[in-house]
């Protein structure tokens, strides 16, 4: 049986044409363009569940359900019955576009359990599967049943890419500056990639130097605005050679012998000790040999402030993740706005420990109160500062205990209650960024989550 064809199906030819010379130039654009096509000639129709077999008649096609069909550009065919409370069903569907016939997958919304509101388009796929349900008779052209070939093998491209790209988690750091965030960044580096190079090794040398008298100088500019004195006054010509050599902004490099001596005499002042203690300098022996290099563990603890974006890649569970650490000083934070897109869970880290200090950019503001997925880090610090600091500098409405449980809970439960999402969840985990096997076991949990969550997206869970 011939077809006869109208000025509208010529025209709608013509345009199936079009379409074809776009796919040559651009075939995954052009697969959108004939999903949209066919959308615009099915809402020509307000059908009725009911009447869908009667599809035939409008000279639209008629439906079927999906034989075997599954996971077409990502979207799964549940086949589901039309009377379930969500109002879906799924079918596969022959449309007539002028002489062509070309068999799709959609799936149907309804309103209420009768009237259609909307089809949506799934996948074309090829008509030889479907010869048995045309329409009118008609015949399908060499010509374009290559052309329905080729859309099939693009869609199929898109399918793959969609596969891909569910196994892609894109995992954003954010947090004020110094919350201990390029320490997790580095640990990600031990866990799941082959560790530190030596060229990291050799590059981190003087980031230790320039730390440790970094540190110290920090204390001995406190040890005033405390009211500390050196235990032993002969410490005043030491002090002056440890600024001297940061005036001369010589911190990068490897300690002289009258510069080591200076620092341990420094270090080992009661007053010094005193003000303040910390890991750098209770190594000064270690650092100072003239065949220092640095370990896995002194590069965890090196402090470098972050420009820019930093990227790290790795696999772990069969997912490919891509984590972002960004600048969380005032000044880096513009920078935010440009990794948001597509991002799979952002990881808020927040210095537990830093609760009695300010910012270095606003001296007037408390670290804590600057904070707001949350790592509240440093775990080891609080522990250890709560004793003798207490939480009250932060939160004077705070009423319980001087002890790292007690308080550990009043600060996370500050956090949680800044959530007002009732459909975004907060994973709140107290992490020691520079102990690789508390990060290991936390960024565990994080992916349980990640994978769980992407299971119940697709109904698996």
């Amino acid at each position: 049986m011939g077809c006869t064809s109208s000025a509208e199906e010529r025209a709608a030819l013509a345009r199936s044409k079009q379409i074809e010379k776009n796919l040559k130039e651009d075939g995954i654009q052009a697969a959108k363009d004939i999903k949209l096509l066919l959308l615009a000639r099915i809402k020509r129709w307000q059908l009725v569940v009911g009447e869908i077999d009667d599809m035939m008649s409008a000279g639209l096609g008629r439906v079927f359900q999906p034989h075997g069909l599954s996971h077409f550009l990502g979207l799964d065919v549940h086949d589901v019955g039309a009377g379930v409370a969500d109002y879906k069903s799924d079918y596969s569907i022959i449309c007539r576009i002028g002489s062509s016939e070309l068999c799709f997958l959609g799936w149907c919304s309804r309103s209420s359990r009768d009237v259609i509101s909307s089809i949506h388009i799934g996948t074309i796929i090829s008509t030889t599967s479907c010869s048995d349900v045309f329409t009118m008779g008609c015949t399908v052209s060499a010509e374009e049943r290559a052309a329905i070939a080729r859309t099939k093998k693009i869609n199929q491209e898109i399918k793959e890419e969609e596969r891909k790209k569910e196994k892609d988690v894109k995992l954003l750091l954010l947090g004020a500056g110094e919350s201990g965030k390029s320490t997790i960044v580095k640990q990600m580096k031990i866990i799941h990639e082959s560790g530190f190079t030596s060229e990291d090794f050799k590059q981190y040398r003087p980031v230790v130097y320039s730390n440790t008298i970094q540190s110290l100088v920090a204390i001995l500019r406190a040890m005033p605005n405390l009211g500390i004195s050196y235990g032993n006054n002969e410490r005043e010509m030491d002090g002056k050679m440890v600024f001297d050599v940061i005036q001369r902004m010589e911190d990068t490099e490897p300690f002289s012998e009258e510069l080591l001596a200076a620092m341990k005499r420094l270090w080992a002042d009661s007053g010094v000790q005193e003000c303040f203690a910390k890991y750098f300098l209770d190594d000064l022996d270690r650092l100072g040999a003239k065949d220092y290099q640095p370990t896995e563990q002194d590069i965890l603890r090196t402090r470098v402030k972050t420009t820019g974006i930093v990227e790290v890649h790795f696999s772990f569970k069969n997912l490919n993740f891509k984590l972002f650490d960004v600048g969380g000083q005032r000044s880096e934070r513009k920078k935010w706005i440009h990794c948001f897109e597509d991002v799979t869970a952002i990881i808020f880290c927040v210095a537990m420990s830093e609760y009695d200090q300010v910012l270095h950019e606003d001296e007037t503001t408390n670290r804590m109160q600057e904070s707001l997925k949350i790592f509240l880090n440093k775990k080891d610090l609080f522990e250890e500062k709560i004793r003798k600091s207490p939480l009250t500098i932060c939160f004077p409405e705070y009423a319980g205990a001087q002890e790292y449980g007690e308080a550990a809970a009043y600060i996370q439960a500050q956090f949680e209650a800044k959530n007002k999402s009732t459909t975004k969840e907060i994973y709140c985990h107290m992490t020691c960024a520079t102990d690789t096997h508390n990060i290991q076991f936390v960024f565990d949990a994080v992916t349980d989550v990640i994978i769980a969550n992407n299971l119940r997206n697709c109904g698996l869970y």
